[in-house]
């Protein structure tokens, strides 16, 4: 029996010093995965806490309390805020990509659901340029331009945060597939085309400061749940000093969109934005995009393919069967020529945004005043409701609608080295 006790002695001995040496291993493992995760958590911290300075946050801490309207509408959002909004800047959440970065639809911690871009890298030279730029836009308060709620600076590149606009862009709608189930009227591209003016107006003229937005395209034209127009993506726009006309800047914009006088002399004014425009109203009417493949397989500019077209005086014949079936002659002719007049070459001989916005402010009444006058229209002026998307029509609505076909076409952003086509 004792010989027994003896034996079990070393074994018990040797499960104790086994037992003691595991559990001192499980809590050295334990004590290095706890101290690691705070090192990397704190490197993390310093880094943004370097990205935030780097990225000039004092000055934009200083530009926000400076100003009284805007400390209330500004915000400094953390990263681990938008983390947390995007799931992490999960793919799946991306609603857009283009050539200035990604855009995640994130929900704020207010419960806001907001589009936070993720910009590409930018020159260090060019930050103070944005949060400047950041500064006035956060004052820019007008229907038909997309809200800025504020930025991260605790990025690389720093982010920003704009309301979430829910029904996608004007480019979508214009140039969707034939089969799709949503189709705007006539009367409703003047409405989002006149809403597009004002907002592009605005930023030249009314703001606390000009305004070039320096990108004006369908594909920045967002549309809310009841399809108003929301001038979008200023991440290439450009301020102006008060004293000044035009800014000498590298040629930046979209190919198909981009004004040439701009593009030979990188002179950006106001009727750079007035050109893009231009080529808006052409895809109204035409329902092409941009750049656009023949029949023939020729890669064709759109502008210059309706400058040639209506001075041969065929533009009933390249018009979209949506516009030829609900809009006036009258309609068709003045819109055309608004849109010739905004393509002329030289800058001096276009109008300005102000113009063109009473150029289609006046078509629009008249075609409510049209619509109102004739009873047989009134149940087009009420709001209509379509299978997979409820929307409410413009006032000025006719017709029925005819889903819009599109020619093979791409688009990309222009490149400084790519030239136009002539």
């Amino acid at each position: 029996m004792q010989c027994t006790k003896l034996n079990q002695q070393p074994l018990v001995l040797g499960i104790i010093i086994g037992l003691s040496c595991g559990f001192g291993i499980l809590l050295l493992s334990f004590s290095t995965v706890l101290l690691t995760r705070r090192w990397k958590k704190n490197v993390q911290k310093q880094l943004r806490k370097n990205y935030f300075r780097k990225n000039h946050g004092l000055l934009l801490q200083k530009l926000v309390s400076s100003d009284e309207t805007a400390s209330d509408k500004t915000k400094i959002f953390s990263l681990e805020e938008l983390e947390k909004a995007t799931n992490s800047f999960d793919p799946t959440r991306v609603i857009g990509r283009g050539g200035h970065g990604m855009v995640y639809k994130g929900i704020l911690s207010d419960q806001r659901v907001a589009a936070i871009k993720k910009s590409k890298v930018i020159q260090e030279s060019e930050i103070s340029q944005f949060i400047n730029e950041v500064a006035v836009l956060t004052q820019i308060n007008h229907r038909n331009i997309v809200k800025l709620f504020g930025c991260c600076l605790e990025a690389e590149v720093p982010l920003l945060v704009y309301d979430y606009v829910s029904s996608g862009s004007l480019s979508q709608v214009l140039h969707a597939d034939a089969n799709s189930s949503l189709s705007l009227s006539w009367g409703d591209y003047l409405r989002i085309a006149l809403e597009t003016a004002g907002a592009l107006s605005y930023l030249h003229s009314s703001a606390s400061i000009s305004i070039f937005h320096r990108d004006v395209k369908s594909s920045n034209i967002l549309l809310d749940g009841n399809y108003t127009a929301k001038v979008s993506d200023f991440g290439a726009s450009r301020l102006v000093p008060i004293d000044q006309t035009h800014i000498v800047t590298n040629v930046q914009g979209t190919f198909g969109y981009l004004d040439p006088e701009y593009f030979h002399t990188r002179q950006l004014n106001e009727k750079s934005d007035v050109y893009s425009f231009g080529v808006v109203l052409v895809e109204l009417l035409l329902r092409m995009k941009p750049i656009f493949t023949s029949e023939s397989g020729t890669v064709q500019n759109l502008s210059s393919y309706f400058v040639q077209e209506l001075k041969e005086g065929r533009i009933t014949s390249i018009v979209n069967s949506q516009v030829l079936e609900e809009a006036t002659k009258e309609e068709i002719n003045r819109v055309a020529s608004l849109a010739e007049v905004c393509l002329r070459l030289h800058g001096e001989e276009r109008p300005t945004m102000k113009h063109v916005e009473t150029e289609l402010q006046t078509l629009v009444t008249e075609r409510v005043n049209s619509c109102q006058a004739d009873p047989r229209n009134e149940e087009q002026m009420q709001p209509r409701t379509r299978a997979t998307a409820a929307r409410q029509s413009s006032a000025a609505e006719l017709g029925g609608r005819v889903g819009a076909r599109s020619q093979g076409s791409f688009e990309g952003d222009f490149m400084s080295s790519a030239s136009l086509p002539r």
